[in-house]
């Protein structure tokens, strides 16, 4: 509904010396993540080397109904992962975590990322005789396993294998009958993190999802390093890490929970700087800042405090428009931001707004945004937008993947300003953007802003034939 980038996906795992009830932390887990993917989510549990499993399209408590998690029954070892169609199509095929079985047991694999290479790797296996039942990167991972598991001594050997064959952004967690693997890719793009609770080690895409279940926080899994726990307790590999990579910044200008801790940093304090920035460098006579929630909030208070304007709330938004709301007609597409979002008239009427958000994408929705505003009697507006200008595709798992959705590739900021109906519009510099993290254990990726990519990006983007197929079948 929103003209927003989808957030990535969200993993988890967890790992018990005793069996326990992993099933239910796993659940509570992925509700904390679940800003991170809103279109399907799935639970593994490890019972003695039994997997039972269980995904489907949907939000984490619409699939996993009481019923559905005490049949999971309770185990030592389990995945969850929530999911957006950043790669593979929106089918409910391409759930994860992904249940693999071959000849050396099972495997689970939850992923968070894209493969620039995926399509070119799934080639060579289809060739080699594989059979693909999803269009997701993340089969095409655990088939490469499977296929260096048949000459390898442990399966964390053919993880690191595996490393070098594949390219691009991936976050992963993994589950063999005996071990829960935790890896990230030599450039660092998607966070992942270890934590523990009494005897259990846990693995979380953000640490906010450790502070649901109470467990404290250890440490980020490093670029390219593989962190495997077993009954002997916790090893890491670190073949692949390469030094401190490129940590993709708009986790933190937009994509993560503001309560996370990424990178040493805290994604709250990272986008008040942000808003801070903003006033530095486009500052405008106003009476009130607001921000379009929810992202835009801790940046509108950080513009709000560098500028000395007032801070007000100018927004509520409605919580209980899920993921299921349509709107089958023109009409009702209109009317879907006002639905979303109501401006408080008593914040905005005959003021000067300063309008913080996080982005402009395609530009519609933000347009809506600024007439809600103007309908509830703002005399001027003002945006300030807490990242730069996008200008180019990402493929490390957003779902821009072509510069035809991006309005600043049309139009200069002064038309888009006119376009969406704004005073006046400013972005923030890509120097200042690779500073709001401050003293972050990380180099940033910046390629949508700047085309100035960490690894080679792929040549051209093939459609996989299967993918077509499935397109066809679901119009």
């Amino acid at each position: 509904m929103f003209d927003k980038l989808k957030e990535e996906c969200g993993v988890f795992g967890i790992y018990d010396k005793h069996t326990s009830d992993v099933a239910k932390s796993t659940y509570y887990a992925l509700y904390a993540l679940q800003h991170r993917g809103q279109e399907s989510c799935g639970i593994a549990v490890n019972d003695d080397g039994i997997i039972r499993a269980h995904k489907d399209s949907g939000l984490v408590p619409e699939v996993f109904t009481k019923d559905v998690l005490e049949k999971l029954g309770k185990g030592n070892i389990a995945v969850g992962h929530v999911r957006y169609s950043t790669a593979g199509n929106s089918n409910r095929s391409n759930a994860q975590p992904l249940v693999i079985r071959h000849i050396k047991g099972h495997m689970v694999v939850a992923h968070n990322g894209n493969l620039t290479n995926a399509a070119d790797l799934r080639e060579e296996l289809e060739n080699g005789g594989a059979i693909f039942h999803t269009t997701s990167d993340t089969e095409v991972i655990a088939y490469t396993m499977t296929r260096e598991r048949l000459q390898s001594g442990s399966i964390e050997e053919a993880l690191e294998k595996t490393m070098y064959q594949i390219k691009g952004a991936y976050s992963l967690v993994i589950m063999s009958p005996q071990k829960l693997i935790a890896a990230r890719d030599p450039q660092g793009f998607r966070p992942l993190c270890m934590g523990r609770l009494g005897e259990k080690i846990l693995f979380a895409s953000e640490s906010c999802a450790l502070d649901t279940l109470g467990a404290e926080f250890v440490r980020d899994v490093e670029p390219g390093e593989i962190v495997v726990v077993d009954d002997s307790g916790v090893r890491s590999i670190k073949t692949h890490c390469q030094g401190k990579g490129h940590f993709c910044v708009f986790e933190f200008v937009y994509f993560a929970r503001p309560d996370s801790v990424i990178e040493g940093f805290s994604v709250h304090d990272a986008r008040q700087r942000a808003g801070a920035f903003l006033a530095l460098e486009h500052p405008v006579e106003a009476d009130v800042v607001i921000g379009v929630p929810d992202s835009g909030l801790d940046a509108a208070l950080g513009y709000a405090k560098e500028s000395g304007i007032p801070y007000g709330v100018g927004f509520i938004k409605n919580r209980y428009v899920g993921r299921t709301f349509i709107q089958p007609t023109q009409g009702e597409r209109e009317n879907a931001v006002r639905i979303k979002l109501n401006a408080v008239s008593a914040t905005v009427k005959d003021k000067r707004v300063v309008l913080i958000d996080d982005s402009i994408v395609r530009g519609t929705t933000s347009a809506r945004i600024v007439k809600l505003l103007r309908d509830a009697g703002a005399k001027e507006v003002h945006m300030r937008i807490s990242s730069p200008p996008f200008v180019n595709p990402c493929y490390f798992g957003t779902d821009i993947d072509s510069k035809d959705k991006l309005i600043a590739c049309k139009m200069s900021v002064e038309e888009i300003a006119e376009h969406i109906g704004v005073d006046s519009l400013g972005y923030l510099s890509l120097d200042h953007v690779k500073k709001i993290a401050g003293n972050a254990k990380c180099d940033f990726c910046v390629g949508c802003f700047n085309g100035e990519y960490p690894v080679e990006p792929p040549k051209e983007i093939k459609k996989d034939k299967f993918e077509m197929k499935i397109s066809e079948t679901n119009k």
